[in-house]
C-alpha cells in the first residue's frame, strides 16, 4: 500500500520498537500536523524510549490515548505501550495491553509478535506457540516467527513442526540467517551432530556469540573432533566465562583426553555455576 513520504515520516515516530509492522498487515494514516499536542505526545514517548525512560513513555502514550480516544494510530501506540510495560517488569499488564491491541487489530503481525515475545519470555510457551501459528496463518513468509515456532516445537519434542518449518525456512530463505538457526538447532536436537556443524558456522560469521560457539562445541564434541570442540569452547568462554553449561562441556571433553583431575575440576566449577550436580556427578568421581 503506498503512503506518502510525509505520513510515512509521521508514522516511523510511532514504530519505535523492535518489531516493524509490514506495510499490508496494518495501514494507518494520521491526518494531523506535526505539531498537534497527539503527535507531540508521540514524538515524546520515542525520545523516552529512546533513552530507556520507560515511566515517561508509558505517561506520554496514555495521554495521547486520552487526547484522541478514536485515533486509528491509537492500535500501535497500545502495542508499544505493552513492550514498555514489559521493559518495566509489568509483565501481566503487558499482556493484557498486548491482547487489547489483538482485540483491535486481529491481523496485525507486529502485535501478535509482541505478544508472543512476552508470553515467551514469562514462560506460556503453549500461549506463545498459538499466537506464532497464528502469525504464520497471517503472513507465512515471516522468517523470525517461524524460527521462533521451530524453536519451541523443537523444545515440545514436536520434532515434525520443529523439521517442517526448518525445511520451509531453507527452501524459501537458505541464506537468512534464522535459517540457519533453526538448522543447527533441529539437527543438533534431533542427533545429526555432523550436519548441524556447517549450519552454526554460517551464524557464527554473523554472530560470534557464545551460545552458538557453545552449540557448535557440544557438535564437536558428540563427533569426536575434539581440537574443534576445545577452540569452541574458549572462545566461548571469552564472551561468557560464567556459562556453567560451556565448564561441564569442558569437563567432557577433558575426560575424553583422559584428563580425570581437569575434568573434575571443570565440573565442580560448572556446578558453582548453576549446574544441577546429578548432570555433573559422572565427571566429580568419587
Amino acid at each position: 500500500m503506498k503512503r506518502t513520504t510525509k505520513c510515512l515520516h509521521r508514522i516511523a515516530l510511532i514504530l519505535f520498537l523492535i518489531w516493524i509492522m509490514p506495510e499490508n498487515v496494518l495501514a494507518v494514516t494520521i491526518n494531523k500536523s506535526d505539531d498537534s499536542p497527539y503527535m507531540k505526545k508521540v514524538e515524546d514517548a520515542d525520545k523516552a524510549c529512546g533513552e530507556g525512560k520507560w515511566r515517561e513513555a508509558e505517561r506520554a502514550i496514555l495521554a495521547a490515548l486520552k487526547m484522541e480516544p478514536a485515533n486509528p494510530s491509537n492500535v500501535l501506540l497500545m502495542s508499544n505501550l505493552g513492550m514498555i510495560r514489559f521493559n518495566m517488569g509489568q509483565d501481566s499488564l503487558a499482556i493484557a495491553t498486548l491482547t487489547d491491541a489483538h482485540i483491535m487489530a486481529p491481523a496485525s503481525v507486529t502485535i501478535l509478535s509482541n505478544r508472543a515475545k512476552v508470553l515467551s519470555a514469562n514462560g506460556y510457551e503453549d500461549e506463545a506457540y498459538k499466537d506464532y501459528c497464528l502469525i504464520l496463518e497471517l503472513d507465512s513468509m515471516v522468517t523470525t516467527p517461524r524460527l521462533h515456532r521451530c524453536l519451541i516445537a523443537l523444545r515440545k519434542h514436536d520434532f515434525k513442526t520443529a523439521k517442517a518449518d526448518f525445511e520451509f525456512m531453507e527452501k524459501n530463505f537458505p541464506k537468512d540467517i534464522e535459517t540457519n538457526i533453526a538448522g543447527a538447532s533441529v539437527l543438533s536436537g534431533t542427533g545429526d551432530f555432523n550436519g548441524a556443524i556447517p549450519y552454526y558456522t554460517r551464524v557464527l560469521t554473523e554472530r560470534k556469540e557464545s551460545e552458538y560457539y557453545g552449540g557448535r562445541a557440544y557438535c564437536h564434541l558428540l563427533s569426536g573432533n575434539l581440537q574443534d570442540a576445545s577452540d569452541d569452547i574458549n572462545s566461548a568462554l571469552e564472551l561468557n566465562p560464567d556459562d556453567g553449561e560451556l565448564y561441564l562441556y569442558r569437563a567432557a571433553l577433558n575426560k575424553m583426553r583422559f584428563r580425570p583431575d581437569d575434568a573434575r575440576a571443570d565440573a565442580q566449577k560448572a556446578v558453582g555455576l548453576g549446574i544441577a550436580p546429578q548432570r555433573a556427578q559422572q565427571f566429580l568421581g568419587k
